[in-house]
């Protein structure tokens, strides 16, 4: 076998040419640096020793078996290919998502292992072949699955908690919008007011009825993962009660706004209504916010042997067509262009996720002055 050599100087001492071993006989000096480097990305925290040094000791004598296993590759592969697994990394990402970490001081860390460990071999290795350069590139596979392994263990622990305090501040934003609802309500209907201050309450009850949707439809994003199917309770149900509910709600909410309504044909299926409700009234009080004031929103309703179809159609200016494509994802709302619209992520991501739970689809088109949102329901799943 070829090897190269190089002068080590006088101080070096040759241990072992195995990385794999000389990992195990210096864990202690290792660990010693792991957790001095950790100690410095978490100033100020109240974190102890072994809470710094973490599972690192697990860690390093993962990364050895990996060297020495003859399987190191298929474990990276599989690592690459998104096969979970459970390992010392995976509990270090959860404990440092816990502790405050960043995704940067995490890599940080990983990167401080890595030069201690290559730099104290290194150091003590004058001879070098194709075994030692073979257990670099098992250690540095070991090492970068490590990284993958803790920091998507981080990404869903940080998701779950993004997720949990949006549930709590919804739910707990519901009850001061209740109240500030109520008293708009009872100052209106005693009747004392005069214009100005009418139009005032008036004003504070809009607003308050649009935070309760924008709140509710927090909740729901918070409450269902994006990558979950919505639930859905089906039961026989008529659509034209029900949209002719919806639009009398938002009559109420919207006093001056004229909302026309259509149906024909046999509107019976099996259904959520309390879904459905929630999906139209967004789509109608979108066409409220965001149509031309002085005209009419038109829904109809018509069916077929087949399905139900429902329409929300405003007048207004038109949604840009780069717009439309993103409509129903809920992560990328639109922009005002030139005092145009308009933000609808929320909801609209919403209303998608319910119309697919009933493996329906919807549509939007926007041109000539008018937007039109088309739902296909068919009548039973």
């Amino acid at each position: 076998m070829q090897t190269y050599t190089r002068d080590a100087g006088p101080e070096v001492v040759v241990k072992s040419s195995k990385l794999s071993t000389f990992i195990r006989q210096n864990n202690r000096p290792i660990l010693s640096e792991w957790e001095a480097f950790a100690r410095t990305l978490a100033q100020g925290s109240s974190m102890d020793d072994a809470g710094l040094r973490d599972h690192a000791q697990a860690m390093l004598d993962e990364i050895a078996d990996e060297i020495a296993s003859p399987n190191a590759r298929d474990r990276a592969v599989e690592c690459a290919e998104g096969e979970s697994s459970s390992s010392a990394a995976t509990e270090h990402g959860h404990r440092r998502a816990q502790s405050g970490f960043t995704v940067a001081d995490m890599i940080a860390e990983f990167r401080a292992l890595r030069a201690s460990i290559t730099r104290r071999w290194l150091a003590q290795t004058t001879e070098f072949g194709r075994d030692e350069v073979e257990a670099l590139v098992r250690f540095n596979e070991a090492v970068d699955r490590a990284i993958t392994e803790s920091l998507a263990q981080y990404g869903r622990d940080m998701e779950e908690t993004r997720q949990r305090f949006l549930a709590i501040l919804s739910h707990d934003l519901r009850n001061p919008i209740a109240a500030i609802s109520t008293a708009a309500s009872f100052l209106a209907d005693i009747g004392e007011l005069n214009e100005e201050d009418a139009k005032l309450v008036g004003m504070i009850r809009g607003a308050t009825a649009r935070m309760t949707n924008l709140i509710g439809d927090m909740l729901e994003l918070a409450l269902h993962r994006l990558g979950d199917s919505m639930p859905v309770k089906r039961g026989a149900m008529n659509l034209d009660d029900l949209v002719n509910t919806v639009v009398s709600e938002v009559r109420a909410s919207y006093p001056n706004t004229s909302i026309i309504v259509n149906s024909r044909g046999d509107l019976t299926g099996s259904w959520d209504s309390a879904r459905l409700a929630q999906a139209l009234t967004n789509l109608i009080g979108n066409a409220v916010q965001h149509g031309d004031a002085d005209q009419p929103i038109r829904v109809s309703a018509r069916g077929n042997p087949t399905e139900v179809i429902i329409a929300v159609r405003n007048s207004g200016g038109a949604i840009p067509r780069d717009q439309l494509r993103r409509m129903f994802d809920g992560g990328t709302p639109g922009s005002r262009t030139n005092g145009d619209r308009r933000h609808l992520g929320l909801g609209l991501f919403i209303v998608n996720r319910i119309i697919d739970a009933h493996r329906g689809s919807i549509e939007v088109d926007s041109a000539d002055g008018e937007t039109a949102f088309t739902i296909h329901l068919p009548r039973a799943a």
